[in-house]
């Protein structure tokens, strides 16, 4: 079901229906920043201004609090995975979709445009001297000063595309319509004067820009949308160093008072959208005009949904919701909206040489285990992330593996169960199909319980595989009879319902409802009643 929320003026989170059904409300005692993000499980992300992040299942149950120390400065970015990253005055963190810190950086300058996902899963920060700085997931940075120092000119606005010899490339425009091309290579490791490109003489825009959007692609798209400052938008195509086309929206002249703060602008398979607090205009890829709309007693810039329905919120305290087109984006079989553009890599299991060379030394393992749990607790795992769970695959998967390696002496079962246990707090969606895997094939108890609990923690299942994994655990003639397994079922299977909320926990109380009867050990039914009661 597709659902809207607002934040009201009293520190309240308010939910709709696409029918406008109200679903739910979440009073936040405190004052709210008129910011909210929503991941692909619907889960809304709120901040006070006093620096409390709280987030939200698309239920309105909270799942969690962080004081992030200072108030956020712009909306949180969901990765790929789940992964959230948080801007506050000076610094950047990322934390899982549960809660759990990966990696912090001090920015030492101020943030003066909106940061933004680029084509490679990263962020783009531009910062106010001008310096432009891409963080890739796992916290890795690279930096980059505009050429011409010489003039007092800094990006007003940037937008990142991936040309057709797979080059990623952010884009920055300027005040005085010069535009600018910054080449990364593929692991965006470096960036320096060498490999940027001044478009002037070759291409310029036909106002100053305000605003600017590449598609969300990562299959080679080139065009970048770009809201101009007549009220005109703008679709050029870097590769071809070209204008493609500039039409009117329903913004005039002079109407953007406030800079970039005053409009929005969406470019995705859908076409082009450019939203004001008076109004909204869509256009197709090609530059046919499909509709606009003017919107008189807005309170703020409306939102467009997913479902084609564009929602304001009025000064006379009313909803309004537009149906503006049929929506276009949803995909069968998904149970969570349409898939990311990408990965990063963290459910890639193969067996390596962690594997090879740590499986004959149980002290080794043990070593590297606490390494990676201490960097867990201080939230400083960095780029060692895919290193990390590469490390923590190879001990869990020994029984999911190539079967040549069984020839070599097992890993413990505590080694394996605490390997399970950890990725849990790294947090990716993408380890989802192997830790399920880890559940179906592991022969030890502990370790499928481990395994339940870290899917649990991780908080989703976007396609279904972990619920579909315990609910066939529970039936027979190959049903699980262990305390401690079904009692850990029974707990993840709690977490995911109130994660996920619906329509997956409406599984997940089908499978709570299974451990409840008479049969099961009484530890098990205890764990389920709980859960049940915490729905």
């Amino acid at each position: 079901m597709q659902s809207v929320v607002l934040v009201t003026d009293g520190g309240e989170l308010r939910s709709y229906s696409s029918q406008g059904s109200f679903l739910w409300d979440y009073y936040t005692r405190g004052r709210l920043s008129p910011i909210v993000s929503r991941s692909r499980e619907g889960t809304s992300y709120i901040s006070r201004t006093d620096g409390l992040l709280i987030a939200l299942n698309r239920a309105g149950r909270e799942l969690w609090q962080i004081n992030m120390g200072s108030p956020l400065t712009h909306p949180v970015l969901i990765g790929w995975d789940g992964r959230l990253f948080i801007f506050t005055e000076d610094r950047i963190t990322c934390i899982t979709a549960g809660g759990f810190t990966l990696w912090s950086s001090l920015l030492e300058k101020r943030i003066v445009m909106e940061p933004f996902l680029d084509v490679m899963g990263g962020v783009v920060l531009v910062l106010e001297d001008g310096e432009v700085r891409r963080a890739d997931p796992f916290g890795s940075f690279v930096s980059y000063v505009y050429i011409d120092r010489t003039q007092d000119l800094v990006p007003v606005t940037a937008a990142t595309v991936l040309l057709e010899n797979s080059i990623p490339t952010i884009v920055l425009f300027y005040e005085n319509r010069q535009i600018e091309l910054v080449y990364l290579d593929s692991g965006f490791r470096d960036a320096n004067s060498n490999q940027s490109e001044s478009l002037r003489g070759i291409l310029e825009l036909p106002s100053p820009p305000v605003m600017a959007a590449g598609r969300n692609s990562q299959f080679g798209n080139d065009e970048a949308a770009v809201l101009l400052s007549d009220g005109r938008i703008a679709i050029i195509s870097l590769e071809r160093r070209e204008l493609l086309w500039a039409l009117e929206t329903h913004i005039y002249t002079g109407e953007i008072r406030n800079g970039s703060q005053d409009v929005s602008l969406i470019f995705d398979d859908r076409g082009i959208y450019t939203l004001s607090i008076n109004g909204a205009t869509a256009y197709s890829l090609q530059g046919e005009r499909r509709w606009s709309i003017r919107l008189p007693g807005a309170a703020s810039i409306p939102s467009f949904g997913d479902d084609g329905i564009l929602y304001s919120g009025g000064t006379d305290w009313i909803l309004y919701a537009y149906r503006m087109e049929d929506p276009v984006r949803a995909r069968a079989g998904l149970m969570y909206g349409e898939e990311p553009p990408g990965i990063y890599g963290t459910g890639n299991y193969r067996p390596g040489s962690a594997f090879m060379f740590s499986l004959m030394d149980e002290r080794e393992i043990q070593r590297r285990l606490s390494e990676i749990a201490y960097s867990i607790r201080n939230g400083n795992i960095g780029s060692r992330e895919l290193e990390y769970i590469s490390f923590l695959m190879d001990i869990a998967g020994v029984f999911i593996a190539n079967p040549s390696f069984l020839t070599l002496p097992p890993v413990s079962v505590n080694h394996r169960a605490e390997a399970v246990r950890l990725l849990g707090f790294m947090g990716s969606r993408e380890t989802i199909p192997f830790l399920t895997n880890v559940f179906n094939r592991d022969p030890s108890n502990n370790v499928k319980a481990q395994a339940a609990l870290s899917i649990g923690r991780i908080g989703v299942d976007p396609e279904g595989l972990a619920i579909g994994a315990f609910t066939n655990a529970l039936t027979p003639p190959n049903a699980l009879t262990d305390e401690v397994v079904l009692t850990a079922i029974a707990e993840a299977s709690g977490a995911l319902s109130r994660f996920s909320g619906p329509p997956l926990s409406a599984e997940g109380i089908r499978i709570l409802a299974l451990l409840l009867e008479p049969d099961r050990p009484p530890a098990t039914r205890r764990q389920a009643l709980e859960e049940m009661r915490n729905f």
